[in-house]
This record gives structure tokens, C-alpha cells and sequence, in this order.
């Protein structure tokens, strides 16, 4: 039985849709788990929530940048700097306010006061690009079931300071919460969760590079943790890069470039991609200027 059902039908303590809203973290015999994993007779289940959410969130009219749309999900090009669900100092304005008002039956088709309804995964606020929604329950877990299974393919495009060698890899960690700054994550010999990155450099430029990411697992600022622990951070990253002397006011440049994944109802995944922010354009106009090296 997965964890998520045993917490729902055997314990009663939620639902499955707020299992998957309250749970901030879980652990089956020591071990970190997600809520889709199988457990056994005698494992050890260790959990901490958070209190229900309140009345629920508001509806607001928040202009979005629809890639695809039909009944059962909705594709969005997030802009940088939108939050994607409400949470602590961040009760409006996020993705989930804008879905509410644009998709009108997404608040009745969740459990009441749901805060994430719709949510399947995340963008960091200051990553732009492709994110998907479900719009209705059935939708919600027939997504969740493939991001659990690892099976959608995510791409990024970042822009960082240097040039990763070599120019195709890949890089492993274990990932955990950085005990000197509890707002960054770092790479650790021991505990944490493993985190899988492959990276491919595009284009070398005097000290810079436009790199393409493609993350095999989904840990909370992995890309970000990566690329600094290779020591070619992001441009603009303001947790884990120094300001940068030629862009000075650059902001992160990081951005989910495409994401494949099957909809509900149809045989085979559908690739949605994001064209490149007009920041990432910018900043990459002014590089030409600076020698640029090679292409791959």
C-alpha cells in the first residue's frame, strides 16, 4: 500500500489531495520517502504536516501566458518572479490565484481549502518557463503518477559564469538544507536526498556559457546547488552566485525551456516548449561581444 492511502484510509488523518498539500516531510524507516512509495508490514513511518489551510485562496485576474489548454490540464509559461502557491508572505499573486480565476470549476473539483490546487510541480519564483496544471482530481494523480515515476523529461536553459568542463556530463549528489543559511540547499557527503543533473554546453563565450540542464531527479533548488558546486553558478542567482561585475542588475538566469509528459486520455507524451525570456536574449546579444569561442 502507498504511503499517501495508508495515511488516508488506514489512519484517517487527510485525504490524499491534502496529504499532498500538508506533508512537509516524511520519512519510512529513516529514510526520506515520497508519498507514492509502497510500504510494507513493519516499516516505520515518520511525518510532520501543517495545519490546515484557512477558508481557501482567492481568485484573482492575473494575465497568463497559455501554451496549451483542454478539460483535464492547462500548460503555462510562468514568468520570473511569479510564485507558483501561496505560502508564507506570499498569500496572493501566485500561480494558483491566477488558475482559480481563469479555470472556474479548478476550486470545486479539490478538497476545500486546498492551497495548491491543481499543482503538480513547482518553478522556483525566479525561474521562468513551462509549468503544467491539473484541473481536476483524475488529472492531478494520472500527472503526479509520472513525475513520481520519473518519467517526464525536463529541459532547461541557463546561462552561467564559466564554462562546465566537460562540455557533455553529468553530476550526482546527495542534497540537503544548508545548516549555515536555511534558505539555500547544498551538496553533502551524507544524508539528504540524492540528486542527478546532465548537463550540455551550446555555446562558450569569454567567461560565460549557455548551458542546457536536464534534471533526473527534482530536489528543491537542484539545478542552482549543481552549477555552483561545479563552480560555474548561474548568472544573477542571488542565493548561490556572487554579483557580477558585467551585469551588475542581472536577474536569474535560469529557465525551463520544455517539458514532456503524456495527458490524460491520450497514447503518447506531448513536448510543450517556452521560448527563450527576453533577459536571457539580452544578456545573450551583449555576450556576443565577448569573444564567443566555439558553438556545440
Amino acid at each position: 500500500m502507498r504511503v499517501d492511502i495508508f495515511l488516508a484510509e488506514r489512519l484517517a488523518l487527510f485525504s490524499r489531495s491534502q496529504a499532498r498539500a500538508r506533508v512537509v516531510s516524511l520519512a519510512v524507516n529513516g529514510a526520506p520517502a515520497r508519498l507514492g512509495k509502497k510500504l510494507k508490514l513493519g516499516d516505520r513511518i515518520s511525518l510532520a504536516w501543517a495545519d490546515a489551510p484557512g477558508p481557501g485562496v482567492d481568485p484573482e485576474d492575473i494575465p497568463l501566458s497559455v501554451i496549451f489548454e483542454n478539460e483535464d490540464v492547462i500548460v503555462i509559461d510562468k514568468p520570473q518572479g511569479m510564485v507558483v502557491h501561496p505560502a508564507s508572505g506570499n498569500s496572493r499573486g501566485t500561480l494558483v490565484n491566477a488558475l482559480l480565476f481563469h479555470c472556474s470549476r479548478l476550486a470545486k473539483e479539490f478538497e476545500p481549502g486546498t492551497v495548491r490546487p491543481g499543482i503538480v510541480h513547482r518553478l522556483d519564483k525566479d525561474t521562468s518557463g513551462v509549468i503544467i496544471a491539473a484541473k481536476n482530481a483524475s488529472a492531478h494523480d494520472f500527472l503526479s503518477r509520472q513525475f513520481q515515476s520519473r518519467s517526464v523529461k525536463k529541459r532547461y536553459v541557463v546561462i552561467v559564469k564559466g564554462v562546465p568542463t566537460p562540455s557533455v556530463g553529468s553530476i550526482e549528489t546527495r542534497i540537503a538544507r544548508d545548516p549555515r543559511n536555511r534558505k539555500r540547499f547544498a551538496c553533502v557527503r551524507t544524508g539528504g536526498r540524492v540528486a542527478v543533473t546532465s548537463w550540455k554546453v551550446i555555446r562558450t563565450f569569454e567567461g560565460y556559457s549557455l548551458v542546457a540542464l536536464a534534471p533526473r531527479t527534482g530536489r528543491t533548488h537542484q539545478l542552482r546547488v549543481h552549477m555552483r558546486q561545479m563552480r560555474t553558478p548561474i548568472l544573477g542567482d542571488p542565493l548561490y552566485a556572487r554579483r557580477d561585475q558585467e551585469f551588475p542588475e542581472a536577474t536569474l538566469m535560469l529557465h525551463a525551456r520544455s517539458l514532456t509528459i503524456q495527458i490524460p486520455g491520450e497514447d503518447a507524451p506531448r513536448t510543450f516548449v517556452s521560448p527563450l525570456p527576453e533577459r536571457m536574449r539580452a544578456a545573450l546579444d551583449r555576450l556576443q561581444s565577448f569573444s564567443p569561442r566555439k558553438g556545440l
